[in-house]
């Protein structure tokens, strides 16, 4: 067996595999964090559309460059992790990059992963590049759960419930609507929902049902509130299915009561085999920090995407997609000696 080709049943080289990351907001800052914590992968740098000089790394000796200093590194990269937001970032960086990188991102509007995917996959499989997209915790490691329930449990529901915590997606999305200065927005699950199903009575619950949403909005000087409040809850694909509440706050009140960002939530399966005996699989998360979790999992999925690259699997791929020991810095070896 060739073992300088990275599969399933080897180790990785020894040599660290190069990675950069684009952006660097809260979720470029816990990759930067999460890296230094996996010694098989080094940091070739930062890269941003502000200004380079604007930029204090959490670790000093790290580079920043403009992102227009991607040009011509493509040889120097094995992986770019992409940590732009999925309303306007990435639907264009996304395909402008994987053209020329390898890519792991994650695209978080659910009804337009296809889309999406579609448009990835065009492009990394022009290019022989392979992008991963829209991985994360969800969409990620819990659709990952979602399979499982539905593989395991046919005869069952599945439920997903979010928070109570502040979504990065959507916070963006509140920040992005003409006259918002700053804002934040607060996903919260409805308790008697998820009681319901743990019961395993399989409820059939609407969106609304399910979820409520808050935000919390600094305006800008001179905005009208009225039509700030009436963009944010009537916008597709992130606020119009729910009952949203938009409370405006002075910037000391958001920076105060609002800087932490917490999350998590559960995914359950309700179902039912063979003479009917109830089963219910929880897969849960309860997350301190909403964009240093996330950015965890982009890591270890940037370790499986340089090794499908030298694998030459080229094209876009989910998370659905990837053998789960391609995650890991271990061969395959150990992971059945320590794991199964």
């Amino acid at each position: 067996m060739d073992t300088t080709t990275p599969t399933t049943e080897t180790a990785p080289a020894h040599t660290p595999f190069r990675v950069g990351i684009v952006g660097y907001g809260n979720l470029g800052r816990g990759v930067e964090a999460a890296i230094a914590k996996n010694p098989d992968m080094s940091l070739v740098g930062i890269f941003s559309r502000r200004p380079p000089s604007s930029i204090a790394p959490l670790d000093p000796a790290a580079s920043v460059f403009s992102i227009d200093d991607l040009a011509g590194r493509e040889n120097d990269i094995d992986v770019l992790i992409l940590c732009g937001g999925s309303k306007s970032d990435l639907p264009e960086q996304g395909p402008e990059l994987a053209a020329r990188f390898n890519t792991v991102d994650s695209f978080d509007t659910h009804a337009r992963i296809p889309e999406y995917f579609e448009q990835m996959d065009a492009v990394a499989r022009r290019a022989q590049n392979t992008a991963l997209i829209s991985t994360g915790w969800d969409p990620g490691m819990f659709s990952m759960n979602r399979l499982f329930g539905e593989a395991l449990l046919p005869d069952g529901e599945t439920y997903t419930f979010w928070g109570r915590g502040l979504s990065q997606g959507h916070s963006d999305a509140v920040r992005r609507v003409p006259g918002v200065a700053a804002g934040v927005q607060y996903t919260l699950p409805s308790s008697d929902a998820i009681d319901a199903v743990r019961r395993g009575t399989r409820p059939e619950l609407t969106t609304r049902e399910k979820h409520t949403r808050e935000c919390f909005v600094v305006l800008e000087e001179g905005a009208d509130s009225e039509a700030v409040r009436e963009a944010i809850v009537t916008m597709p694909h992130y606020f119009a299915d729910y009952d949203t509440t938009v409370t405006f706050v002075t910037a000391e009140e958001l920076a105060r009561d609002h800087s932490a960002m917490p999350h998590g939530g559960f995914v359950l399966r309700s179902g039912r085999t063979g003479d009917g005996h109830s089963q219910i699989i929880e897969y849960s998360l309860a997350l301190e920090s909403n964009p240093e979790f996330t950015a965890s999992v982009l890591v270890a999925y940037a370790r499986a995407v340089h090794r499908l690259s030298l694998m030459k699997q080229h094209g876009a791929v989910t998370l659905l997609d990837v053998p789960p020991g391609l995650l890991s810095p271990k061969s395959a070896a150990q992971l059945r000696a320590e794991l199964l």
